[in-house]
Protein backbone atom coordinates (compact mmCIF):
# COMPACT_ATOMS: atom_id res chain seq x y z
CA UNK A 1 0.00 0.00 0.00
CA UNK A 2 1.46 3.37 -1.01
CA UNK A 3 2.04 6.24 1.42
CA UNK A 4 -0.74 8.13 -0.37
CA UNK A 5 -3.28 5.44 0.43
CA UNK A 6 -2.45 4.95 4.09
CA UNK A 7 -5.51 5.56 6.29
CA UNK A 8 -5.81 8.98 7.89
CA UNK A 9 -7.74 9.88 11.03
CA UNK A 10 -11.08 10.61 9.41
CA UNK A 11 -14.32 11.08 11.33
CA UNK A 12 -16.23 9.23 8.62
CA UNK A 13 -15.42 7.34 5.43
CA UNK A 14 -17.70 6.96 2.43
CA UNK A 15 -17.30 4.02 0.04
CA UNK A 16 -18.63 3.93 -3.50
CA UNK A 17 -18.89 0.19 -4.22
CA UNK A 18 -17.99 -1.32 -7.59
CA UNK A 19 -17.48 -4.85 -8.83
CA UNK A 20 -13.71 -4.71 -8.56
CA UNK A 21 -12.86 -1.07 -7.82
CA UNK A 22 -13.86 0.85 -4.69
CA UNK A 23 -13.60 4.62 -4.25
CA UNK A 24 -13.12 5.94 -0.71
CA UNK A 25 -13.42 9.46 0.64
CA UNK A 26 -12.61 10.42 4.25
CA UNK A 27 -14.08 13.50 5.97
CA UNK A 28 -12.80 15.20 9.12
CA UNK A 29 -14.95 16.39 11.99
CA UNK A 30 -15.97 19.55 10.13
CA UNK A 31 -17.04 17.62 7.01
CA UNK A 32 -14.03 18.63 4.90
CA UNK A 33 -12.48 15.90 2.69
CA UNK A 34 -9.05 14.87 3.94
CA UNK A 35 -8.48 11.69 1.89
CA UNK A 36 -9.48 10.37 -1.51
CA UNK A 37 -8.34 6.92 -2.61
CA UNK A 38 -9.16 4.06 -4.98
CA UNK A 39 -8.75 0.40 -4.03
CA UNK A 40 -9.30 -3.06 -5.39
CA UNK A 41 -11.28 -5.55 -3.34
CA UNK A 42 -8.34 -7.09 -1.45
CA UNK A 43 -6.53 -3.83 -0.70
CA UNK A 44 -9.75 -2.18 0.52
CA UNK A 45 -10.00 -4.62 3.43
CA UNK A 46 -6.32 -4.11 4.24
CA UNK A 47 -6.90 -0.34 4.33
CA UNK A 48 -9.78 -0.48 6.79
CA UNK A 49 -8.11 -3.13 8.93
CA UNK A 50 -5.33 -0.61 9.56
CA UNK A 51 -7.62 2.43 9.87
CA UNK A 52 -8.66 3.83 13.26
CA UNK A 53 -12.12 2.66 14.25
CA UNK A 54 -14.66 5.11 12.86
CA UNK A 55 -17.95 5.46 10.98
CA UNK A 56 -18.09 4.01 7.46
CA UNK A 57 -20.97 4.58 5.07
CA UNK A 58 -21.98 2.94 1.81
CA UNK A 59 -25.00 2.71 -0.48
CA UNK A 60 -27.35 -0.27 -0.35
CA UNK A 61 -26.44 -2.40 -3.37
CA UNK A 62 -25.26 -5.95 -4.20
CA UNK A 63 -22.15 -6.58 -2.11
CA UNK A 64 -22.88 -3.94 0.53
CA UNK A 65 -24.09 -6.49 3.09
CA UNK A 66 -20.95 -8.62 2.74
CA UNK A 67 -18.65 -5.60 2.99
CA UNK A 68 -20.59 -4.23 5.98
CA UNK A 69 -20.15 -7.49 7.89
CA UNK A 70 -16.42 -7.54 7.11
CA UNK A 71 -15.89 -3.94 8.24
CA UNK A 72 -18.04 -4.43 11.33
CA UNK A 73 -15.80 -7.36 12.29
CA UNK A 74 -12.84 -4.92 12.24
CA UNK A 75 -14.65 -2.81 14.87
CA UNK A 76 -15.97 -0.04 12.63
CA UNK A 77 -19.47 1.44 12.85
CA UNK A 78 -21.04 0.65 9.46
CA UNK A 79 -24.08 2.44 8.04
CA UNK A 80 -25.82 1.42 4.82
CA UNK A 81 -27.92 4.15 3.16
CA UNK A 82 -30.59 3.69 0.47
CA UNK A 83 -29.31 5.14 -2.80
CA UNK A 84 -32.23 7.58 -3.15
CA UNK A 85 -31.26 9.24 0.15
CA UNK A 86 -27.69 9.82 -1.06
CA UNK A 87 -28.64 11.51 -4.34
CA UNK A 88 -29.45 14.96 -2.79
CA UNK A 89 -25.88 15.16 -1.47
CA UNK A 90 -24.27 14.72 -4.90
CA UNK A 91 -23.04 18.16 -5.91
CA UNK A 92 -22.38 19.33 -9.47
CA UNK A 93 -21.13 16.61 -11.81
CA UNK A 94 -21.24 12.93 -10.94
CA UNK A 95 -18.34 10.50 -10.68
CA UNK A 96 -17.31 7.75 -8.29
CA UNK A 97 -15.27 9.98 -5.96
CA UNK A 98 -18.08 12.54 -5.75
CA UNK A 99 -20.51 9.71 -4.98
CA UNK A 100 -18.25 8.46 -2.15
CA UNK A 101 -18.07 11.99 -0.71
CA UNK A 102 -21.86 12.30 -0.88
CA UNK A 103 -22.24 8.96 0.93
CA UNK A 104 -19.86 10.09 3.67
CA UNK A 105 -21.84 13.31 4.11
CA UNK A 106 -25.21 11.53 4.07
CA UNK A 107 -24.36 9.06 6.87
CA UNK A 108 -23.50 11.92 9.23
CA UNK A 109 -27.05 13.33 9.14
CA UNK A 110 -28.85 12.74 12.42
CA UNK A 111 -32.21 12.12 10.72
CA UNK A 112 -30.85 9.75 8.05
CA UNK A 113 -32.45 6.32 7.71
CA UNK A 114 -30.25 3.26 7.35
CA UNK A 115 -30.57 -0.28 6.06
CA UNK A 116 -30.13 -3.04 8.61
CA UNK A 117 -27.03 -5.20 8.26
CA UNK A 118 -28.31 -8.70 7.60
CA UNK A 119 -26.81 -11.93 8.86
CA UNK A 120 -25.71 -14.66 6.40
CA UNK A 121 -28.75 -16.72 7.43
CA UNK A 122 -31.04 -13.85 6.44
CA UNK A 123 -29.28 -13.46 3.10
CA UNK A 124 -29.57 -17.20 2.41
CA UNK A 125 -33.26 -17.23 3.29
CA UNK A 126 -33.96 -14.19 1.16
CA UNK A 127 -32.12 -15.83 -1.73
CA UNK A 128 -34.43 -18.86 -1.45
CA UNK A 129 -37.45 -16.57 -1.68
CA UNK A 130 -36.04 -14.77 -4.71
CA UNK A 131 -35.31 -18.04 -6.49
CA UNK A 132 -38.84 -19.27 -5.80
CA UNK A 133 -40.36 -15.97 -6.99
CA UNK A 134 -38.35 -16.20 -10.24
CA UNK A 135 -39.46 -19.80 -10.82
CA UNK A 136 -43.12 -18.90 -10.22
CA UNK A 137 -42.83 -16.00 -12.69
CA UNK A 138 -41.26 -18.35 -15.26
CA UNK A 139 -44.12 -20.82 -14.76
CA UNK A 140 -46.67 -18.07 -15.39
CA UNK A 141 -44.87 -16.94 -18.55
CA UNK A 142 -44.70 -20.50 -19.91
CA UNK A 143 -48.41 -21.08 -19.31
CA UNK A 144 -49.32 -17.78 -20.95
CA UNK A 145 -47.12 -18.59 -23.95
CA UNK A 146 -48.66 -22.04 -24.36
CA UNK A 147 -52.15 -20.58 -24.06
CA UNK A 148 -51.33 -18.04 -26.78
CA UNK A 149 -49.97 -20.77 -29.08
CA UNK A 150 -53.24 -22.69 -28.67
CA UNK A 151 -55.27 -19.58 -29.50
CA UNK A 152 -53.34 -19.26 -32.77
CA UNK A 153 -55.01 -22.55 -33.76
CA UNK A 154 -58.47 -21.61 -32.50
CA UNK A 155 -58.25 -23.48 -29.19
CA UNK A 156 -59.30 -21.47 -26.13
CA UNK A 157 -58.06 -23.02 -22.89
CA UNK A 158 -59.74 -22.64 -19.50
CA UNK A 159 -58.40 -19.89 -17.25
CA UNK A 160 -56.39 -20.93 -14.24
CA UNK A 161 -53.18 -22.93 -14.07
CA UNK A 162 -54.85 -26.04 -12.66
CA UNK A 163 -57.45 -26.34 -15.43
CA UNK A 164 -54.85 -25.51 -18.06
CA UNK A 165 -52.52 -28.30 -16.93
CA UNK A 166 -55.42 -30.75 -16.83
CA UNK A 167 -56.70 -29.82 -20.31
CA UNK A 168 -53.46 -29.49 -22.28
CA UNK A 169 -52.63 -33.22 -22.60
CA UNK A 170 -56.15 -33.82 -23.92
CA UNK A 171 -55.81 -30.95 -26.44
CA UNK A 172 -52.42 -32.20 -27.67
CA UNK A 173 -53.73 -35.79 -28.02
CA UNK A 174 -56.89 -34.68 -29.89
CA UNK A 175 -56.22 -35.37 -33.59
CA UNK A 176 -59.45 -33.62 -34.62
CA UNK A 177 -58.31 -30.09 -33.76
CA UNK A 178 -56.23 -27.82 -36.03
CA UNK A 179 -52.87 -28.13 -34.23
CA UNK A 180 -50.01 -28.82 -36.60
CA UNK A 181 -47.52 -31.65 -35.87
CA UNK A 182 -44.78 -29.11 -35.17
CA UNK A 183 -46.97 -27.23 -32.66
CA UNK A 184 -47.98 -30.49 -30.94
CA UNK A 185 -44.30 -31.34 -30.50
CA UNK A 186 -43.50 -27.85 -29.22
CA UNK A 187 -46.41 -27.86 -26.73
CA UNK A 188 -45.32 -31.28 -25.45
CA UNK A 189 -41.79 -29.99 -24.86
CA UNK A 190 -43.09 -26.86 -23.10
CA UNK A 191 -45.39 -28.97 -20.93
CA UNK A 192 -42.42 -31.12 -19.85
CA UNK A 193 -40.51 -27.92 -19.06
CA UNK A 194 -43.51 -26.69 -17.04
CA UNK A 195 -43.56 -29.91 -14.98
CA UNK A 196 -39.84 -29.54 -14.28
CA UNK A 197 -40.43 -25.96 -13.13
CA UNK A 198 -43.19 -27.05 -10.79
CA UNK A 199 -40.97 -29.76 -9.35
CA UNK A 200 -38.27 -27.21 -8.63
CA UNK A 201 -40.82 -24.80 -7.10
CA UNK A 202 -41.99 -27.59 -4.82
CA UNK A 203 -38.42 -28.31 -3.72
CA UNK A 204 -37.64 -24.66 -2.89
CA UNK A 205 -40.98 -24.24 -1.13
CA UNK A 206 -40.20 -27.32 0.95
CA UNK A 207 -36.85 -25.80 1.99
CA UNK A 208 -38.58 -22.60 3.07
CA UNK A 209 -41.22 -24.53 5.02
CA UNK A 210 -38.49 -26.52 6.79
CA UNK A 211 -36.86 -23.26 7.90
CA UNK A 212 -40.22 -21.96 9.14
CA UNK A 213 -40.87 -25.16 11.09
CA UNK A 214 -37.46 -25.01 12.79
CA UNK A 215 -37.51 -21.30 13.75
CA UNK A 216 -39.36 -20.24 16.90
CA UNK A 217 -40.13 -16.72 15.69
CA UNK A 218 -41.46 -18.03 12.36
CA UNK A 219 -43.74 -20.47 14.19
CA UNK A 220 -45.10 -17.64 16.33
CA UNK A 221 -45.60 -15.46 13.25
CA UNK A 222 -47.69 -18.20 11.68
CA UNK A 223 -50.24 -17.78 14.48
CA UNK A 224 -51.21 -14.45 12.87
CA UNK A 225 -54.13 -14.87 10.42
CA UNK A 226 -52.97 -14.65 6.81
CA UNK A 227 -49.29 -15.36 7.58
CA UNK A 228 -48.02 -18.76 6.52
CA UNK A 229 -44.51 -20.20 6.11
CA UNK A 230 -43.72 -18.02 3.06
CA UNK A 231 -44.75 -14.71 4.63
CA UNK A 232 -43.24 -15.58 8.02
CA UNK A 233 -39.81 -16.44 6.62
CA UNK A 234 -39.90 -13.49 4.18
CA UNK A 235 -40.52 -11.15 7.13
CA UNK A 236 -37.62 -12.64 9.08
CA UNK A 237 -35.29 -12.47 6.07
CA UNK A 238 -36.14 -8.82 5.39
CA UNK A 239 -36.76 -7.36 8.87
CA UNK A 240 -34.54 -9.56 11.06
CA UNK A 241 -35.19 -8.78 14.73
CA UNK A 242 -37.28 -5.71 13.83
CA UNK A 243 -35.38 -3.48 16.27
CA UNK A 244 -34.69 -0.90 13.55
CA UNK A 245 -38.35 0.16 13.81
CA UNK A 246 -39.45 2.34 16.74
CA UNK A 247 -43.08 1.23 16.51
CA UNK A 248 -45.31 -1.18 14.64
CA UNK A 249 -46.53 1.40 12.14
CA UNK A 250 -42.94 2.05 11.05
CA UNK A 251 -42.70 -1.52 9.80
CA UNK A 252 -45.99 -1.24 7.90
CA UNK A 253 -44.69 1.99 6.33
CA UNK A 254 -41.37 0.30 5.48
CA UNK A 255 -43.27 -2.41 3.58
CA UNK A 256 -45.26 0.30 1.75
CA UNK A 257 -48.72 -0.41 3.17
CA UNK A 258 -49.53 3.09 4.45
CA UNK A 259 -50.96 6.04 2.47
CA UNK A 260 -48.62 8.21 0.43
CA UNK A 261 -48.87 11.81 1.60
CA UNK A 262 -48.64 14.97 -0.49
CA UNK A 263 -49.59 17.80 1.86
CA UNK A 264 -48.88 21.52 1.58
CA UNK A 265 -50.28 24.82 2.83
CA UNK A 266 -51.85 23.16 5.84
CA UNK A 267 -54.01 20.92 3.63
CA UNK A 268 -53.50 17.21 4.22
CA UNK A 269 -53.71 15.05 1.09
CA UNK A 270 -53.46 11.27 1.40
CA UNK A 271 -53.08 9.26 -1.80
CA UNK A 272 -52.80 5.52 -2.48
CA UNK A 273 -50.37 3.33 -0.60
CA UNK A 274 -46.72 4.33 -0.91
CA UNK A 275 -45.57 0.95 -2.32
CA UNK A 276 -42.13 1.44 -0.79
CA UNK A 277 -39.84 -1.37 0.24
CA UNK A 278 -40.09 -4.96 -0.94
CA UNK A 279 -42.88 -5.53 -3.45
CA UNK A 280 -42.52 -9.29 -2.87
CA UNK A 281 -43.13 -9.02 0.88
CA UNK A 282 -46.01 -6.59 0.33
CA UNK A 283 -47.58 -8.99 -2.17
CA UNK A 284 -47.40 -11.91 0.27
CA UNK A 285 -49.11 -9.91 3.01
CA UNK A 286 -51.83 -8.62 0.69
CA UNK A 287 -52.53 -12.12 -0.62
CA UNK A 288 -52.70 -13.36 2.98
CA UNK A 289 -55.10 -10.55 3.87
CA UNK A 290 -57.30 -11.38 0.89
CA UNK A 291 -57.41 -15.00 2.04
CA UNK A 292 -58.49 -13.83 5.52
CA UNK A 293 -61.35 -11.79 4.12
CA UNK A 294 -62.63 -14.90 2.36
CA UNK A 295 -61.99 -17.66 4.87
CA UNK A 296 -61.50 -16.22 8.39
CA UNK A 297 -64.14 -17.35 10.89
CA UNK A 298 -65.16 -13.90 12.07
CA UNK A 299 -67.34 -15.20 14.89
CA UNK A 300 -64.32 -16.81 16.59
CA UNK A 301 -61.54 -14.31 15.82
CA UNK A 302 -60.89 -10.92 17.40
CA UNK A 303 -60.38 -9.41 13.92
CA UNK A 304 -63.88 -10.41 12.79
CA UNK A 305 -65.83 -7.33 13.90
CA UNK A 306 -63.01 -5.03 12.78
CA UNK A 307 -63.06 -6.55 9.27
CA UNK A 308 -66.87 -6.29 9.16
CA UNK A 309 -66.61 -2.59 9.97
CA UNK A 310 -64.00 -2.06 7.25
CA UNK A 311 -66.04 -3.76 4.56
CA UNK A 312 -69.16 -1.84 5.52
CA UNK A 313 -67.56 1.53 4.72
CA UNK A 314 -64.95 0.91 2.01
CA UNK A 315 -64.18 -1.09 -1.12
CA UNK A 316 -63.02 -4.66 -0.63
CA UNK A 317 -59.56 -3.89 -2.06
CA UNK A 318 -59.05 -1.07 0.45
CA UNK A 319 -60.13 -3.36 3.26
CA UNK A 320 -57.61 -5.95 2.04
CA UNK A 321 -54.71 -3.48 2.16
CA UNK A 322 -55.83 -2.16 5.57
CA UNK A 323 -55.86 -5.72 6.92
CA UNK A 324 -52.40 -6.35 5.42
CA UNK A 325 -51.10 -3.24 7.22
CA UNK A 326 -52.58 -4.49 10.50
CA UNK A 327 -50.97 -7.90 9.91
CA UNK A 328 -47.60 -6.18 9.49
CA UNK A 329 -48.08 -4.29 12.76
CA UNK A 330 -49.04 -7.46 14.62
CA UNK A 331 -46.04 -9.22 13.07
CA UNK A 332 -43.72 -6.51 14.43
CA UNK A 333 -44.99 -7.17 17.96
CA UNK A 334 -44.49 -10.92 17.53
CA UNK A 335 -40.95 -10.44 16.17
CA UNK A 336 -39.76 -7.94 18.79
CA UNK A 337 -41.33 -9.50 21.89
CA UNK A 338 -39.96 -12.97 22.80
CA UNK A 339 -42.70 -15.53 23.22
CA UNK A 340 -45.47 -13.27 21.87
CA UNK A 341 -48.16 -14.92 19.74
CA UNK A 342 -51.42 -13.84 18.19
CA UNK A 343 -54.40 -14.57 20.44
CA UNK A 344 -57.53 -15.55 18.54
CA UNK A 345 -59.90 -14.67 21.34
CA UNK A 346 -63.48 -13.93 20.38
CA UNK A 347 -65.01 -10.43 20.42
CA UNK A 348 -66.11 -9.16 23.82
CA UNK A 349 -69.86 -9.41 24.30
CA UNK A 350 -71.62 -6.10 24.88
Amino acid sequence: MTQRNKPRDAAVFGIDIGKNTFHVVGLDGTGAPIQRATFRRDTLLQFFERAARTVIGMEACPGSQWLARKLKAFGHTVRIVPAKFVKPYVKSNKNDIIDAEAIAEAVTRLTMRFVEIRSPDQVDLQALHRVRDRLVAQRTRVICQMRAFCLEYGIAMHQGAGKFKADLPRVVADKENDLSPAMRRLLTELFDYLKNLEGRIKEVTGEIEDVAAADDTARRLMTVPGIGPLAATALLAAAGRGLQFRKARDMAAWIGLVPREYSTGGKTTLLGISKRGSSYLRRLLIHGARSCLLHLDRSRDRLGSWIDGLQSRMHNNKATVALAAKMARVAWVVITKPGATYERRGPVAT
